[in-house]
């Protein structure tokens, strides 16, 4: 029997949920989002416990979702993501202890202060039969998690995980059979954009290699087209939808003289955020073992805006293209709203059981 999943994702401006029933496949049963107040989360980490809490109640009432089985994402630089290898060592336990003594080593977040999961990803044997087991380690600040399950505890939510948004992020973007021979594979680059922050992942095709989170989102778009045309926020966030990085469209108010200033600070704005994906990819490509880069595969609700790939792509140098959300589901019958990128964390974080 299929068992229901709500993955929520929980941003700086929206909540945004994904219903999926999962049996072996997932099939997606509904998305539903909605605006969250500024403040109440900000750089990643909840800021107002009972104000979040009291969000979702209504956010879970208003779009009748289930309170049980939901998987949150985290995402933020005080999480330590690494790749491990751990030798001779088969007992549980032991593996659990050797692992704890390792994370000390190679994260700098203190064990005593941290929650702290990891995940064997493959084993191979040497000459002498000692078996050596691959371990992807995942640590976190225990009070930046604490904030987000206080609050779904608050509003009366069972949590069935926390789960890192990269790995989300690969999870709902990577196709069932994806994997390419190893003489022909590349790296699967994922960016969700959201509207303070973005979340980079990479995948070699079964795992994640590399993440980061940069301070960089939507409304760095959004503010910049504001001071441009000296508009409110509320109205430059109108205007940045209908103006879009490309094309000749013309907002309502605006003069074709004042449509290609703001497209321009559009474009302005967008440098910024071109030169800290080179220079996380070049990071990434500078460590051992690394894969070279075919693409770029952008998800999050910035990633709605007409034209932002292509003048990524421009700004990168590698081809940028918008993701598919539902290329890992199977859509149900009676499929309540219409999923688009902003729907990909939510779906990603539903699909893992």
């Amino acid at each position: 029997m299929a068992k229901q999943v709500v993955g929520l994702k929980l941003g700086a401006s929206r909540l945004t949920a994904a219903r999926l029933a999962v049996n072996g496949s997932a099939e997606l049963l509904q998305v539903a989002e909605s605006p969250l107040p500024s403040g109440i989360i900000a750089g990643g980490e909840v800021r107002d416990v009972p104000a979040l809490a009291a969000a979702l109640k209504d956010f879970f009432k208003r779009n009748r979702l289930p309170r049980r089985n939901i998987r949150i994402g985290v995402a933020n630089n005080r999480i330590g993501v690494r790749t491990i290898e751990v030798a001779g060592i088969e007992d549980p336990k032991q593996l659990t202890n050797a692992v704890r003594l390792r994370a000390q080593e190679v994260l700098p977040i203190p064990i005593d202060e941290a929650v702290l999961d990891f995940q064997v990803l493959s084993e191979s044997v040497d000459a002498e039969a000692v078996a050596t087991k691959r371990v992807l380690l995942v640590v976190a600040y225990r009070d930046l998690v604490a904030g987000y399950t206080d609050a779904c505890s608050q509003a009366g939510l069972r949590l069935a995980g926390v789960d890192l948004e990269a790995f989300a992020l690969l999870r709902a973007l990577t196709a069932p059979d994806a994997v390419a021979p190893a003489l022909e594979r590349s790296a699967l680059v994922a960016v969700s954009i959201g509207a303070d922050r973005s979340v980079l992942a990479v995948s070699d095709g079964f795992t994640c290699e590399f993440t980061r989170v940069l301070d960089w989102g939507g409304n760095a778009l959004t503010n910049a087209l504001g001071r441009a045309l000296e508009l409110e926020i509320d109205d430059a966030e109108r205007v940045k939808i209908e103006l879009a990085l490309q094309g000749d469209e013309l907002p309502q108010g605006l003069t074709p003289e004042r449509a290609v200033q703001g497209r321009e600070a559009l474009k302005l704005a967008l440098q910024s955020f071109g030169r800290e994906l080179v220079s996380s990819l070049q990071f990434y490509q500078g460590q051992p073992d690394s894969l070279g880069i075919r693409e770029i595969v952008l998800a999050g609700g910035t990633a709605r805006l007409t034209g932002l790939a292509a003048e990524l792509q421009r700004l990168v140098g590698v081809s940028v293209r918008v993701g598919d959300p539902l290329v890992g589901v199977s859509l149900g019958k009676k499929l309540k709203g219409t999923p688009d990128p902003s729907h990909t964390v939510p779906i990603g974080l539903g699909m893992a059981v």
